[in-house]
């Protein structure tokens, strides 16, 4: 594993560092492309093995315990760099959980590994594009059991972290929230089911009392992710994955972005999966995410810099 710097100098550039995944999925592919089409933006520190990946090491196309291990000391070395101040922000392509796990190693994401990393207790992962923004009240939990993980004091805690990070990283003054319904119609005043007035509604009703912010909800999904595409809010907080990747992916998933909130420095990825049915066809592998990533990473760092 090696660290290629792209180069470091010693300029008011921003310093992104980037890892590159599971090196048998498509990570290195659009680390290389995603470098080349940016080049001048930033200052750049490719995290990883060379770009020229031994498959004889690293079979492409498959979960392997090689590259599992690989990819976790990619991120290791990311989350060195950020402590030590060798780069300003971190962009991680995307791992296998699987992989890793063969490598037997723990991992339930990237969100929670950071995390750990840095003894911080809550993040809150948002993802968007160039029309959205989502913020997700439960990650990657069975359907069956999203009622059950949604809680007064977490809501609470992520729609704050939410509005803070908004006005830091976004530079949002008085962001905009509103709130997903968790059954359909948003339960149609209980009719549905009653999630939405025990769960959701006393923490819309104690954040409507912050001047700061502005909350409304928990409005029906569809209603809720079609006004904030108008520009009526600054942000969605979707209950659980498929509310927000499901409109994300079709007004732009090619571009869109994953970014932690809650970290202390600026962390993305891009909104896809290590690909391994296309790492034999590296046509097919493009760049456009870890492209928007990137350059979000970059925004994002550049307006805390200044902050």
């Amino acid at each position: 594993m090696s660290s290629k710097r792209n180069p470091i100098s010693r300029s008011s550039r921003i310093r992104v560092g980037i890892t590159i995944g599971d090196p048998s999925g498509i990570g290195p592919l659009i680390t290389r492309d995603a470098v080349k089409s940016l080049k001048g933006e930033a200052d750049f520190v490719i995290i990883g093995d060379p770009l020229s990946i031994d498959a004889k090491v690293f079979p492409p196309g498959k979960a392997n315990a090689s590259s599992g291990l690989a990819s976790v000391k990619y991120i290791d070395a990311g989350i060195s760099m950020i402590k030590k101040k060798e780069i300003d922000c971190l962009v991680t392509c995307p791992v296998s959980k699987e992989a890793i796990n063969l490598a037997g190693i723990e991992f339930k994401g990237h969100t929670e590994y950071l995390a750990d990393a840095f003894g911080v207790k809550n993040c809150v992962m948002m993802l968007l594009n160039s029309s959205l923004r989502f913020s997700l009240l439960t990650r990657h939990v069975p359907l069956s059991r999203v009622s059950g993980a949604l809680n007064r004091r977490q809501i609470g805690l992520d729609s704050r972290i939410t509005c803070r990070y908004l006005k830091n990283l976004f530079g949002i003054s008085k962001p905009r929230l509103v709130f997903c319904g968790i059954n359909p119609h948003a339960s149609d005043n209980g009719i549905i089911g009653e999630e939405e007035d025990r769960i959701v509604m006393p923490v819309v009703k104690s954040l409507k009392k912050l001047r700061s912010i502005s909350v409304e909800g928990p409005v029906s999904a569809d209603i809720a992710v079609l006004r904030a595409y108008r520009g009526e809010f600054d942000c969605v907080m979707a209950a659980y994955h498929d509310q927000a990747l499901i409109p994300l992916k079709l007004s732009g998933g090619d571009t869109g972005v994953n970014i932690t909130l809650g970290l202390p420095f600026v962390r993305t990825s891009p909104l896809h999966g290590t690909a391994f049915d296309i790492a034999l066809k590296p046509e097919k592998a493009r760049p456009d995410s870890l492209i928007s990533a990137i350059r979000l990473a970059i925004k994002c760092a550049s307006f805390r810099r200044k902050a």
